[in-house]
């Protein structure tokens, strides 16, 4: 899904509707979880956290996403995660875990990613705010 959109609302929005949605779809009852990453072309990537037996091979949900962003090769601009405990509660924001913010730290400090808070607003935070010592910076 390609978007024509040049305000950081409308991407923040877009990308919370087509997480909610795929979740909905793959999920349509119970437990649902899902990411959407926007890519510097404008795409939208969407992806799950797929439920295996084995619970230590499982991946994170933007996990799909960034593989697709690679395999386009397109620089991810934005990361939001979306998940809800059953079909009687609300979607909540989830910030990428560490192992998804050193993922995402392969397109550089600026990746806009949204942030867990209390009141469940949709709040993008550039990635560098969640890694402020981050190991790289020994490099620069």
């Amino acid at each position: 899904m390609s978007l024509a959109v040049d305000d950081n609302y409308t991407i923040h929005q877009s990308l919370y509707k087509a997480a909610v949605d795929l979740a909905e779809q793959r999920y349509p009852d119970g437990w649902a979880g899902a990411a959407a990453l926007r890519t510097n072309s404008g795409n939208i990537l969407t992806s799950i956290a797929p439920a295996i037996k084995q619970e230590g091979l499982g991946l994170c949900m933007e996990v799909g996403a960034i593989c697709e962003a690679h395999k386009l090769n397109e620089e991810v601009t934005h990361s939001l995660c979306v998940s809800r405990s059953d079909n009687q509660t609300s979607f909540v924001i989830l910030s990428p875990c560490g192992i998804c913010q050193e993922r995402l730290f392969h397109w550089g400090y600026d990746v806009q990613v949204a942030v867990t808070n209390a009141k469940n607003q949709l709040i993008f935070k550039p990635l560098k705010t969640l890694m402020p010592h981050h190991w790289y910076q020994a490099f620069e």
